[in-house]
């Protein structure tokens, strides 16, 4: 299961570009100090940020012509993982060359050397935009450790970004239509998921607009998946204001896999709390079902205390295969209890079918035993 949520992830960011031309006279590969990644196969130029960067980056998307490559860099959220072009990587690894034209091949050449990042510190995010036909046609993040090959197009790096400036530009193309028609593929998933990068408070107030209960469900929804995935604690402070005040269960059910995804300990009580209080059974349900991915102490206790309390039986089901979701020394023998003991046809009918499906020694004996009585 935590490989499919790792997959999920990289499914989410997205990581389509478009094509580009072919190469052409003038190509740099040019490596600077600090916050600039090594830029490769590009026409490279350098401009300060002195006033707007929405006003410099319009300025350059008037220009026309040739496709463009615009790069900066600001801090970026803290967190373990290595990103190339919307590709979210979290292990150790460095990034290797990410070829920002090349839609088949997201990684080539050497990773380098391996490094660890500490989990507390903040690096720094590069934001990429790219130019075409007078509007802006893609966003794209990278880490400072990247290679970016341009596919001989120009790319044109701005200094003096201030990230409050770099949110405020991106949060103009998220739009909830957006979300309805492309998914997480648009140009709007694409800032979502760049601002959720950001490690600055100017990203928090965003979300938290793009989270208030007038916004369409689509935005919410895709909102709080970033809340959880990225943004720390404050990120979990949204979230939890989610789970009390959202008006639409859909979305209830999405911040219970926001929090499920959130690495800060206290998501578990959270999870709990929905599983235990929402008023949406099905909101319930899908609590619980996050809840035995958690496992531990806290999980178990919470699903069972589902089967035993929870008035709906359909909610009691879903709690019992949450137990066939937990690791086997934990939810097999729970589930022959529950097949034994509880008071409820239903719920014992679930409890045996999801022992049958275990391949557990143990579920056999049980079998066995109810078989020769």
């Amino acid at each position: 299961m935590r490989t499919m949520i790792r997959i999920k992830l990289l499914m989410l960011v997205g990581c389509a570009v478009m094509s580009g031309g072919g190469l052409s006279g003038g190509l740099a590969a040019i490596a600077t100090p600090g916050d600039e990644p090594l830029v490769t196969n590009a026409k490279l130029e350098t401009r300060g940020v002195a006033e707007n960067l929405s006003a410099a980056v319009q300025r350059l998307t008037e220009e026309g012509g040739r496709p463009v490559w615009i790069g900066y860099s600001v801090e970026e959220a803290a967190g373990k993982r290595s990103i190339c072009r919307g590709n979210y990587r979290d292990d150790d690894n460095g990034c290797g060359t990410c070829n920002l034209e090349n839609e088949h091949n997201n990684w080539s050449g050497s990773r380098g050397k391996k490094e660890t990042v500490n989990l507390q510190s903040h690096g720094m995010l590069v934001v990429l935009l790219r130019v075409d036909k007078k509007q802006l046609m893609r966003i794209r993040m990278a880490s400072t450790d990247c290679t970016l090959d341009a596919g001989g197009l120009r790319f044109v790096w701005l200094t003096g970004v201030k990230p409050e400036q770099s949110v405020s530009l991106l949060r103009k193309y998220v739009k909830a239509e957006d979300f309805r028609s492309r998914g997480d593929q648009g140009l709007s998933g694409q800032a979502l998921a760049a601002i959720a990068m950001h490690g600055d408070a100017s990203a928090d107030r965003a979300f938290a607009s793009f989270t208030a209960p007038e916004q369409p469900a689509e935005l919410r929804e895709k909102a709080s998946f970033w809340l959880g995935a990225a943004r720390g604690n404050s990120g979990l402070a949204l979230l939890e204001q989610m789970a009390k005040s959202d008006p639409s269960g859909d979305v209830r059910a999405q911040v219970a896999f926001a929090l499920y995804l959130s690495p800060e300990p206290k998501a578990v009580d959270d999870i709990i709390l929905m599983a235990k209080d929402d008023r949406d059974a099905h909101v319930r349900g899908q609590a619980l079902f996050w809840l035995a991915q958690k496992a531990g102490a806290k999980a178990s206790s919470a699903i069972t205390g589902a089967i035993e309390n929870d008035p709906d039986t359909e909610v009691k089901k879903k709690a019992v295969f949450a137990l066939s979701q937990m690791p086997r020394d934990e939810g097999v023998p729970k589930l022959i209890e529950v097949a034994q003991t509880n008071r409820n046809p239903e719920v014992r009918k679930q409890a045996m079918f999801w022992l049958g499906q275990s391949n557990d020694p143990r579920a056999l004996q049980f079998f066995e035993k109810v078989l020769t009585q």
